[in-house]
């Protein structure tokens, strides 16, 4: 099989931001997605650099308008790479290849009869580079960019696109997935239910010289959208090259909803015309929005995607991405819905069923997998089941280009592996020997289930799934969802590699003054600088210090600094809450030895009853906690 998949070409009147960046991730998403369940892929990007916007853009910038189009495509070739985006073709409008391409189908196009010369008159919007009929601004006003269009009446070529309306509504009927979501289809049928204009293609070069020349009369250059939908075929090398034939029959165009016209109406017709197939499949998505107001580059609230980057990671923006948006609807962008899911999903979820699993992996199996309890774990019919059921519906979901749903199951099964642990708690399976056979099926569990997840998540996180795969000593550079090539990869007894946190909780952003808290009755003293005072040996021995290790760790709610520990004393087990939350991530405490005052008396900290304390050293920003330098058994006294 076979999958192409373009995002829009990108117009050059402005730097990339988050609307440019989530078409192309979800592009790059699906082509990995692909290449995952074995299809001969190929992605398309680029930039549309021709029109009256690039023209007044660079008279702006005082340049000519192909310095100032190498420079802004330039910041796009630069973009996507920073975001793991692997396109296979970069396209230029300006490039040599696209203007022969234009040229040769405008001549194709002439040659059926589609094209004629007249005069015509109408409201044009500089900023969409469009006509529109009175009906289709909002109060007078361009429904996107919000501004008067003006009245302009010229002689130009036209191409009958009314000729081929009942011919496009009949093709989208007898498809039914040729524009989706449904809704789209639907808003396209609708257009169509009325009477189709023809579409101007041309800009007498006495207003505009910057584009590609009508190649039947150089008195006039071709109209930026008839020029920039044939970067399409342009890119597989129409009419001669070999991809042409080999990728067009499954092209997918993935677009924002303010460009369904064209890709709807104008590039199905001008194909048809032109006697070429129509694509596959048109994707449209929805618009980002900030404080319910489309993000645009043309009101200026866009979001710095290289700021985001910094601060979160190319794979956590991705994921959101990927996650939050309802493909097909708007979606609401702040930095705090990115820290929710960056701290829920990514650094609690997933992060800690890695650190736990591969921890206890370590603790109780010497870092490997037992081969045996995998090939048992294999023949559960309910497990096999499980993981089948996951599979299916997450590539259901990825053909149907619903990446958040596929994501959504995926997550779904991180929460069963982490209810998993909380369940069959393995660290009481390893202290008896007729329960290690058990302990042995659930990490086998734990482990192949990360596998899969490491896999499903390389689509939209390919460097968090290349990387845990390696840290399972499993190739990155063959990433599968066959869990018989997963089982033959950890059976080979290599040591899994616990490593640092795949992602660290972000912190919140403090947006204004804190209120200050009323002032107590009766504050205590500041106590005095200087060593504390001396206490003799006696009242030291009244301490009950001891060894103590740490079973389980988990946040207290509602609780920005408490952890809740379940801590084993040898003879018995305490529960302590301990204000250690920002210095350190659940997983990684578990299995830890440390200090314990066993004979604190108890209390209670947000309803829960705490039984001792954790000696911890501070200093630096930072807290540690005291280890013994030897692992003697828990229950240890220190004396």
């Amino acid at each position: 099989m076979t999958y192409y998949v373009t995002t829009p070409i990108y117009y050059v009147n402005a730097k990339p931001h988050l609307g440019h960046a989530y078409t192309t991730i979800v592009c790059d998403s699906l082509t990995r997605f692909h290449r995952l369940i074995g299809d001969d892929s190929f992605m398309l990007t680029g930039t549309d650099e021709h029109g009256d916007k690039i023209a007044e853009a660079a008279a702006r910038e005082g340049c000519s308008p192909q310095v100032y189009v190498n420079y802004i495509s330039s910041s796009f070739q630069f973009a996507w790479p920073k975001f793991s985006v692997q396109y296979d073709d970069f396209i230029r409008t300006t490039e040599e290849r696209h203007k022969t391409a234009v040229s040769r189908f405008m001549n194709l196009v002439s040659e059926r009869g589609d094209i004629y010369f007249g005069e015509y008159g109408g409201l044009y919007c500089v900023g969409c580079e469009r006509f529109y009929t009175e009906k289709e601004l909002e109060n007078g006003l361009c429904p996107d960019h919000k501004t008067p269009p003006k009245y302009i009446a010229e002689k130009n070529y036209f191409f009958r696109m009314g000729k081929y309306q009942d011919w496009l509504i009949d093709h989208i009927k007898k498809n039914p997935d040729f524009i989706q979501p449904e809704r789209y289809k639907n808003e396209v049928l609708s257009f169509l239910s009325e009477p189709l204009e023809d579409l101007c293609v041309s800009r007498p070069k006495s207003r505009l010289s910057w584009g590609i020349d009508i190649p039947f009369d150089h008195n006039f250059v071709t109209y930026v959208w008839f020029d920039a939908l044939i970067n399409y075929i342009t890119a597989l090398g129409w009419p001669d090259g070999e991809k042409f034939p080999r990728y067009w029959p499954s092209a997918e165009h993935v677009v924002a909803k303010d460009i369904l016209k064209p890709h709807a109406i104008f590039w199905p017709i001008m194909l048809h015309s032109a006697g070429l197939p129509v694509y596959k499949r048109l994707n449209v998505h929805g618009y980002w929005r900030m404080e319910e107001s489309k993000m645009s580059k043309s009101v200026g609230n866009v979001v710095d995607i290289f700021t985001l980057r910094e601060e979160f990671g190319s794979d956590a923006i991705r994921y959101f991405l990927m996650r939050e948006m309802n493909f097909g609807l708007d979606s609401e962008f702040s930095r705090e819905r990115v820290l929710e899911r960056h701290n829920a999903d990514l650094a609690n979820d997933f992060g800690n069923l890695w650190q736990r699993s591969a921890t206890m992996l370590h603790k109780y199996l010497g870092g490997v997998v037992p081969a045996t309890a995998l090939r048992e774990i294999a023949a559960d019919p309910a497990w096999s089941a499980q993981l089948s059921s996951l599979i299916g519906e997450y590539k259901e979901n990825f053909l149907r280009v619903r990446p958040q749903e596929a994501l959504k199951k995926v997550w779904e099964f991180v929460g069963s592996l982490n209810k998993l642990i909380d369940s069959e708690a393995p660290w009481a399976l390893a202290r008896a020997e007729e329960t290690r056979p058990r302990l042995q099926i659930v990490m086998a569990t734990l482990i192949k289930g990360l596998a899969v997840i490491g896999a499903l998540a390389s689509p939209v996180a390919p460097r968090t799934g290349a990387e845990l795969w390696r840290r399972l000593g499993l190739d990155p550079g063959r990433i599968t969802l066959d869990l018989a090539e997963i089982d033959a990869g950890l059976s080979r007894g290599q040591v899994v590699e616990v490593g640092d946190p795949f992602f660290l909780r972000a912190e919140r952003e403090d947006k204004g003054k804190k209120t200050p808290a009323p002032p107590k009755a009766k504050a205590p003293q500041a106590p005095p600088e200087g060593p504390a005072p001396e206490i003799d040996f006696a009242e030291f021995k009244r301490l009950d210090l001891k060894i103590g290790e740490i079973l389980e760790a988990e946040p207290v709610p509602k609780s920005d600094k408490l952890l809740k520990l379940k801590v084993s004393l040898g003879a018995e087990e305490r529960t302590i809450v301990a204000g250690i939350k920002k210095y350190f991530e659940p997983a990684e405490l578990v299995g830890q030895r440390l200090l314990v005052v066993a004979n604190l008396a108890p209390r209670e900290l947000m309803g829960l009853k705490s039984h001792g304390m954790v000696l911890c050293a501070s200093g630096e920003g930072t807290l540690a906690i005291l280890n013994p330098s030897r692992p003697l058994p828990p229950g240890s006294p220190v004396s």
